[in-house]
């Protein structure tokens, strides 16, 4: 991009003119900075990225984006360019839909309460036996990680899978704004955030910010199991609903679950999935009708489902020396909490030990949801209840067995009790949200995993 496209895309104030006019490289943080780059000075919770330009400088920025001053300007031995900007979260939004205006590109994005990171790992997985795809890292897919995924497309990719989730309304359509996608994906409505938007109704409408920008030409692909996508009326625009219950446009047949994988049919073509649980195949349905409408074969999509490979933390199964670990720490809500449940009742070993904590962001609806996990966890073979974090009552209220139920201030707590009670053959199913830094819990169970 040169310095005059920058400066129109972001409606900047020209501070300083330096001699450098291409810049391909776009950084928000001084510590990844490379030599001529462009750094957006955001001014976030806990750092105020304009207090660091003199930093960005001396790191090789050749262009900063600010929003405030705390510089002067003859204090510049360099040759850099200044651009000051009324607020750099929107220049970082701004500069990322012109960027994206000048490829020719694909793009998928995905969104949806929960299952949006298996949905993309499988999107992404299943086009690359047809395409060069991009698909975003980690969990960069909010107004700030989503245009620094668009930043590191080129054009040498020919599709893009980009995750979008949210917190609040107009997140996703100003993502939307950025992204211009040509294909959505809404994996369910449940209640995650819900204590910000206070209805799952008001979750679906910020959900369908997504279309915002849609034309006759895009597609929305919807799982027409959930309930709220299901009644819904779309309209203005294009919708393919998936179904595992033949009420869809897209309907998935013959469905056999078993410990590590599922199989399938769609259309008469025999499927498998490398991953276990019904809502799996909801998500993987999806990435389905995308392949399709991309021009995908049959045979493409078993191949990319055979090379599918799954981000970290997500239901990820262990099967250790002496015990197996299902590591499904990343994040929790209610809906995954239940299909977490729903595979680990079907892996075959003695006993089946679910360590549940916090479910976050559920608002008046915490204890409800958190007894109705502890209740479900009862009725699906789930022997003990572990719990750690504020609803232990919760849990308990709901899964109504003292003697196989106990509860920890911490997690240290907990792992000294299943260091003195873990036993051969045993079956631990982790799950919280993020917070509760559940992943430390899999490390020191993998270590006791050794040691019986």
């Amino acid at each position: 991009m040169t310095f005059n496209e920058i400066a129109k895309a972001v409606n900047g104030k020209v501070i300083l003119r330096g001699s450098k006019d291409v810049f391909n490289d776009v950084s928000i943080d001084t510590r990844k900075l490379s030599k001529g780059a462009i750094f957006i000075a955001i001014n976030g919770e806990n750092f105020n990225g304009n207090k660091f330009i003199h930093n960005a400088v001396q790191k090789g920025a050749a262009l900063c984006i600010v929003d405030e001053i705390h510089f002067e300007k003859d204090s510049f031995k360099e040759d850099i360019s200044i651009l000051l900007v009324e607020d750099t979260k929107k220049a970082l939004l701004d500069l990322a839909e012109f960027y994206r205006s000048t490829l020719n590109i694909k793009v998928v994005a995905i969104t949806g309460s929960t299952g949006k990171t298996s949905t993309k790992d499988i999107t992404a997985s299943v086009l690359r036996s047809k395409f060069r795809v991009f698909k975003t890292s980690g969990n960069f897919n909010n107004e700030i990680g989503l245009p620094l995924m668009i930043f590191k497309l080129d054009k040498s990719y020919e599709v893009a899978v980009l995750e979008m989730g949210m917190n609040h309304f107009n997140e996703i359509h100003n993502m939307a704004k950025a992204a211009r996608p040509d294909i959505a994906l809404i994996t369910n409505i449940g209640i995650s955030h819900i204590e910000n938007l206070k209805s799952r109704e008001n979750i679906l409408k910020a959900k369908l910010e997504i279309t915002d920008f849609f034309t006759k030409d895009n597609l929305l692909i919807v799982n027409g199991d959930n309930d709220l996508l299901k009644k819904h009326e779309f309209k203005s625009i294009n919708v393919l609903k998936t179904s595992l219950n033949k009420e869809g446009n897209l309907n998935a047949e013959n469905l056999c679950l078993h410990e590590g994988n599922s199989e399938f049919e769609v259309q008469g073509e025999k499927l498998v999935l490398n991953m276990p649980g019904k809502h799996n195949i909801e998500n993987a349905m999806l990435s389905i009708a995308a392949a399709l409408k991309l021009g995908l074969t049959f045979e493409e999509i078993r191949k990319g489902l055979k090379d599918l490979e799954l981000t970290a933390m997500r239901l990820d199964i262990v099967n250790g020396e002496n015990i197996v670990i299902v590591d499904d720490s990343y994040n929790a809500s209610p809906d995954s909490m239940i299909a977490a449940i729903d595979v680990t009742k079907n892996l075959k070993g003695n006993r089946r030990i679910a360590v549940l904590g916090t479910m976050r962001e559920l608002g008046e609806k915490s204890y409800e949801s958190h007894k109705e996990v502890g209740a479900y966890a009862k009725e699906n073979n789930i022997d003990e209840l572990l719990v750690v974090g504020e609803f232990s009552k919760a849990y308990l209220d709901g899964y109504k067995d003292k003697e196989n139920f106990s509860e920890f201030e911490t997690n240290e707590e907990l792992l000294k009790f299943v260091k003195t009670d873990i036993r051969k053959g045993d079956i631990f199913l982790i799950k919280a949200s993020r917070l509760m830094k559940f992943e430390n819990i899999v490390t020191k169970l993998k270590e006791l995993d050794k040691e019986i």
